[in-house]
C-alpha cells in the first residue's frame, strides 16, 4: 500500500525583508483514503469577522505561532493602559513616547504593531522612519500597524489642526504671536506636533513638562499649551504662575476662545480646553473619602487630573513616575492611585507586597485603547505575515519633518536639564 506526501495548498507570504513559501496542510494518501494533517505553516489571513468568532485561547495560540515564525522581524509595542490579554504578547511595555523611542533604536525589526492609540502609532512612524534611518535600511520603511484604527484618543481629538490654526490667527489680532511659544503634549496628532515645529514650538511629556515650560518662558512671554489644559495648569501652577495669568481657550467659541482682549494680553499661559476623559473622572471628593477610610494612605495621581485633585494628593507624576514610586516603596505601604484602571490593576498584581487601591469608586479606563483586543492583534499580525498589512499608519513627509523638529527641541531641553 503506497503512501504519498501531497501538499494540498501552497501560497506565498512575505515581509518587507523576504519571501517564503509554505503549505497549509499535508495530505497522506493511504490506499483510497486521504487524510489531511495541519502543519505549523500559516493559513492565509482572513476577514476580521472570522477572528472575532475565536475564543481568547485560540487567538493567543495563533498569535504565539505567528510571532515565533516572524521572530525579531516584527516588534509588538504595548502601552501601559492596554488590557492584560494583549499586553502579555508585547515585546516592549511602556508609555507612548518611551515605546516609540525604544522602537526607533531597534535595527532588526521590519514591522511594528503598536497596541496603543492612533497618535502613538503616528509618533512611532515619525521616529522609526526618519530619513537617515530609512537610508540606513537601503530605502526600506518600517511598517507601523495599528490593530484597530478606531483606537483614537478623545483628548487628541479635542484639538484639531484647523482649530489650532484659527486660534493662532485670532491671537495674532491681539498679541504678537512671535511672543508666544506653542507647546503640545505628546498625546496629540502629528499635525499639531508639526504646527509647533513650524512656529518655533516644542513637544512635552508629562515627565518633562516643567523643563519645557521653563525653556519656553526663557524665549517668549507666553505659552499656548494644548491639548490638555490640566497638565498645562498643574505644571504652570507648580512653577508659581498665578491662576489669574492663565486663561482657557475654547475652540468652539468664536469670540477669542471665550476671552476678551484684556484677559489674553495679561495671560502668560493660554490653556486649550481639552482633557483626558479617563483622568477627568477623578474628583477631589474621591481623595477625601479615601483619607477618611484609610488615614495612612498615600494618594498618587497623574498630572492629567484636575488641579483640585492634584493639590489634595501626596504625589503627582507621569506614568513612569507612578510605577517607580510603587517599585521603590517599602513593603506594606498603602496607596490609592488615580490613573487608568488597567495599569493600577496590573500594579496590584505585580506588587502584592504593597496595599494598592484604585482611587475612584467608578471604572476609569481608556475605552478607545480597549478596542484593541486579541482578535485585532491576531488579524493584523497574520495579515502582516501574509504580505498584506492592514491599518498601516504613515505620516506624510512634511508633517513628519516638522514634528521631528519639535520633538528634537524637546530632546535638547531634556538633555540640557539632565546635564
Amino acid at each position: 500500500m503506497a503512501t504519498s506526501l501531497i501538499p494540498t495548498r501552497s501560497y506565498q507570504y512575505k515581509m518587507p525583508g523576504g519571501r517564503r513559501t509554505g503549505t497549509a496542510a499535508t495530505a497522506y494518501t493511504v490506499g483510497m483514503m486521504r487524510v489531511e494533517i495541519p502543519t505549523n505553516e500559516p493559513l492565509p489571513a482572513g476577514p476580521l469577522e472570522d477572528y472575532r468568532k475565536l475564543d481568547d485561547t485560540a487567538l493567543a495560540s495563533r498569535i504565539d505561532e505567528v510571532r515565533q515564525r516572524l521572530g525579531s522581524r516584527v516588534l509588538i509595542l504595548g502601552h501601559h493602559y492596554q488590557q492584560d490579554g494583549v499586553i502579555a504578547h508585547a515585546d516592549l511595555r511602556g508609555d507612548s513616547y518611551q515605546l516609540s523611542k525604544s522602537a526607533a533604536e531597534r535595527t532588526d525589526c521590519e514591522a511594528i504593531v503598536f497596541c496603543g492609540v492612533h497618535f502613538m502609532a503616528e509618533t512611532a512612524d515619525i521616529l522609526v522612519n526618519r530619513p537617515e534611518q530609512v537610508a540606513g535600511r537601503n530605502g526600506l520603511r518600517v511598517n507601523v500597524v495599528l490593530p484597530d484604527t478606531a483606537a483614537g484618543c478623545s483628548m487628541a481629538d479635542m484639538a484639531a489642526i484647523e482649530q489650532v490654526e484659527d486660534a493662532w490667527a485670532d491671537l495674532g489680532e491681539i498679541i504678537d504671536t512671535d511672543d508666544i511659544t506653542p507647546v503640545t503634549y505628546i498625546n496629540s496628532a502629528a499635525s499639531l506636533k508639526a504646527f509647533c515645529g513650524r512656529h518655533g514650538g516644542i513637544v512635552c511629556t508629562s515627565s518633562n513638562a516643567r523643563a519645557v515650560l521653563e525653556w519656553a518662558f526663557a524665549r517668549t512671554k507666553r505659552v499656548l499649551f494644548f491639548p490638555d489644559q490640566h497638565l498645562g495648569r498643574n505644571t504652570a501652577n507648580s512653577m508659581g504662575v498665578p491662576l489669574e495669568q492663565m486663561c482657557v481657550w475654547n475652540p468652539h467659541d468664536p469670540r477669542l476662545g471665550g476671552n476678551d482682549a484684556t484677559t489674553l494680553e495679561k495671560s502668560r499661559v493660554i490653556l486649550w480646553q481639552g482633557h483626558c476623559s479617563v483622568h477627568a473622572m477623578f474628583r477631589p471628593e474621591h481623595v477625601d473619602t479615601m483619607r477618611e477610610n484609610l488615614p495612612d494612605v498615600k494618594i498618587l495621581v497623574h498630572p492629567e487630573c484636575a488641579m483640585e485633585v492634584v493639590e489634595k494628593s501626596d504625589l503627582a507624576g507621569s506614568t513612569s513616575y507612578i510605577i517607580n514610586q510603587i517599585e521603590a516603596a517599602a513593603p506594606g505601604t498603602s496607596w490609592a492611585i488615580g490613573t487608568e484602571l488597567h495599569l493600577v490593576r496590573r500594579l496590584e498584581q505585580e506588587h502584592p507586597e504593597q496595599n494598592i487601591r484604585f482611587l475612584s469608586p467608578t471604572v476609569c479606563m481608556c475605552a478607545t485603547m480597549y478596542r484593541i483586543d486579541l482578535a485585532h492583534l491576531c488579524w493584523s499580525l497574520e495579515h502582516l505575515e501574509s504580505g498584506n498589512p492592514v491599518n498601516v499608519i504613515c505620516v506624510d513627509q512634511d508633517t513628519a519633518h516638522w514634528s521631528v523638529v519639535a520633538l528634537e527641541r524637546m530632546l535638547d531641553v531634556t538633555a540640557l536639564k539632565q546635564g
